[in-house]
């Protein structure tokens, strides 16, 4: 196994959109292990082949508690095939290190994907989970896409990507998504208590994140 470099952002690569699998050889199972090698020693959630410099159609995810025994799950010319919902994600990637900020996610996803032995599964995440947010992100970089295109406020994430020393959002590349904003400000208004609670967990995150 081997720890691969991670491509940062600036870097062209995570704007190119990414191959099929056309044969799980044995060199892709190679890569998509040292993937998951990887993304555990970066403490990641998950990891696009993009953003490792491989521009194919494969992302591992691993959201079980860091204390508690690995569940890493690879997706290999993965489709979304049904999503819903919308609610406010506070993200933050590999290739951005130490970057967070808002960004739009579908609440409900279901994928169809194969596994690293070429089986066809179906994966579904519900409620605004970590899964659901980690499957949409990693999707996102198969498509040469990023989840700052999703960012609900501009120039706030210029902000941040500056105070990391990250080229700015391109603009160019940001994702409208009247809908999804719309169906946020919504639920926020509905749920005043619930906002104050995920402002709380923000700002948790953000003290943990300077602290290391």
């Amino acid at each position: 196994m081997s720890i691969l470099k991670i491509i940062e952002y600036g870097n062209p690569i995570l704007r190119e959109k990414s191959k099929e699998v056309l044969k799980i050889s044995k060199k892709i199972k190679t890569l998509v292990n040292d993937m998951l090698d990887t993304m555990y020693s970066a403490n990641g959630v998950g990891l696009a082949g993009p953003q490792v410099g491989q521009n194919l159609r494969i992302f591992v995810i691993d959201v079980s508690d860091p204390k508690g025994p690995i569940d890493p799950m690879v997706f290999i010319n993965p489709k979304i095939i049904k999503k819903s919902g919308a609610i406010n994600s506070y993200e933050g990637c590999l290739s951005f290190v130490g970057a967070y900020t808002n960004v739009r996610r579908y609440s409900y996803v279901m994928v169809k994907a194969l596994d690293l032995n070429g089986r066809p599964f179906i994966k579904e995440a519900r409620d605004g989970s970590l899964l659901a947010r980690a499957i949409q992100h990693e999707f996102d970089h198969l498509d040469g896409k990023l989840f700052i295109d999703h960012a609900r406020n501009r120039f706030e994430t210029d902000n941040i990507l500056k105070k990391h020393n990250l080229p700015p959002v391109e603009v160019d590349k940001m994702l409208e998504e009247k809908e999804l904003e719309d169906e946020i400000v919504a639920w926020e208004k509905a749920h005043p208590e619930d906002v104050q609670k995920q402002l709380e967990e923000i700002k948790e995150q953000q003290d943990q994140q300077e602290k290391n």
